[in-house]
């Protein structure tokens, strides 16, 4: 294993930081600051991008009131100065919807859980639910880049990408950031921007692993390539590589090199890593039928947890088609089918295997849905806009609370009246939790510092353990 890739951390928090060491984090592409870390809760993330936005009035936030206000105009007061999206435009009434689904309490903490999300349910007391936050995006891309990045705008490193630079990876076979978008979804597309390395080195972006025979493109062997024949070919390009870095100072050769080794050491791993036919009947019953299925969003939570167990430092699943505009009833009722069991199953599976505890495991969107129905509302249809003054998001194990409900909308599931959460505010959390300061977590670029919580945010510690 590369001494490199397992002591880079220890090496930087224990020394006494001369010149030489400086010189040589720069060198590898990583923070030479060891004032950076922290002492860490958790080791790595799975986080379960539901995009398209899920409305909390049909998941967690549960609003009794809007019972009694269903159809009637939404008061000017309640809705303020906020922004309705484009869509709406031609909307002249905005009435009020309850949901159409029950809610029920569960648990020890008591929480609100709709019907939609009956294993979810059972779990509750695992959960940190956050039913405040917010964001300043109000279209798809922007308000996904946004929770990625920490910039609306696409060029930014990922939230993935900075973990991989900051802690790099406990697996040399694989790579610190993985990424799983499942099937079965809408079409609604995906900026791969949301994974990407912006201007850290190269090797620090996201892999997207696929289903099928080839999970990653290109990384098998050419026929008539044996893999002596690569072993000997990438011996002599790192050569070359070598004696150029030596003359031109280019530290993005180190990328060159690093991915080339990568995919290498990934040909002989991968295919073990992503075959689930080992997996006993009991996982399958556990996960779900559609566990059977490569590329499902089950088959990917099962993926993402066996990703876990190597020590994969960062999990990114996307599951798309939870824009509902229209037809919300049934397209959430799709969507909760899709993807409720085999969530929880990954709770349960990660915490019986004694892995909960130190992966920190996030589900959620990029922003709410609005409390009015948008277009026509009748007796069991309606649907809703894009609503980015209040969300709900959850995590699990990693160092946050157990069994809590952290955060308030007003009756109406509109406003956040207590203990408001911003999308820089989460970004801090996540990194305080993985042992990174996020205010001294930067990168030079074009003359400024940046970092992944831009210039504001804080760390919600009332929600960490």
């Amino acid at each position: 294993m590369d001494p490199w890739q397992t002591s880079r951390r220890q090496f930087l928090k224990n020394s006494s930081m001369g010149l030489g060491a400086m010189a040589l984090g720069n060198l590898l592409g990583y923070p030479s600051d060891s004032s950076v870390y922290l002492p860490a809760k958790a080791k790595r993330i799975i986080y379960l991008f539901q995009s398209g936005g899920p409305s909390q009035l049909e998941t967690f936030d549960y609003k009794p009131a809007l019972e009694k206000w269903h159809g009637q105009e939404i008061p000017p007061s309640v809705q303020g100065t906020q922004r309705n999206s484009g869509m709406v435009t031609e909307q002249s009434t905005f009435p009020l919807v309850k949901s159409i689904f029950p809610f029920r309490q569960y648990g020890a903490s008591g929480a609100w859980v709709s019907d939609l999300f009956p294993y979810t349910a059972k779990i509750v007391d695992e959960l940190c639910i956050v039913k405040s936050m917010y964001t300043e995006a109000i279209n798809h891309e922007p308000a996904v880049i946004f929770m990625q990045t920490g910039s609306q705008l696409a060029g930014r490193p990922s939230m993935g990408s900075w973990l991989s630079y900051g802690l790099g990876s406990e697996n040399e076979n694989l790579p610190a950031f993985i990424v799983l978008i499942s099937k079965g979804g809408s079409a609604q597309p995906l900026n791969s921007a949301s994974w990407g390395n912006g201007f850290l080195p190269s090797h620090h972006q996201g892999i997207q692993f696929r289903s099928g025979k080839d999970p990653v493109l290109y990384l098998n062997n050419p026929y008539g390539i044996h893999q002596g024949d690569r072993r000997r070919s990438l011996d002599f390009i790192r050569a070359m590589d070598e004696k150029q870095k030596a003359l031109w100072k280019d530290h993005s050769i180190n990328s060159k090199i690093n991915q080339y080794e990568m995919a290498f050491r990934m040909q002989m791993h991968v295919p073990d890593v992503v075959d689930l036919s080992q997996e006993p009947e009991e996982t399958y019953q556990l996960y779900g039928d559609d566990a059977r299925i490569p590329g499902t969003y089950a088959a990917n939570c099962l993926l993402a947890r066996k990703l876990a167990e190597q020590d994969v430092r960062f999990v990114q699943l996307y599951h798309m088609g939870w824009d509902h505009h229209g037809h919300l009833p049934a397209g959430i009722t799709q969507q909760a089918q899709q993807t409720d069991q085999a969530t929880a199953a990954l709770i349960i599976d990660l915490k019986r295997r004694g892995l909960l505890e130190d992966t920190l495991v996030i589900w959620g969107g990029e922003f709410g849905r609005t409390s009015f129905s948008q277009g026509e509302l009748t007796k069991d249809n309606y649907g809703r806009d894009h609503h980015p003054g209040c969300y709900t998001m959850w995590m699990a194990g990693g160092g946050v609370k157990a069994g809590i409900v952290y955060g308030e909308t007003d009756e109406l599931g509109y406003n956040v009246v207590r203990n408001p959460v911003h999308v820089h505010d989460f970004q801090a959390t996540i990194l305080n939790l993985m042992g990174i300061d996020h205010e001294r977590l930067t990168y030079r670029y074009q003359g400024r510092r940046f970092r992944l919580t831009d210039v504001h945010g804080k760390v919600v510690k009332d929600i960490l353990a």
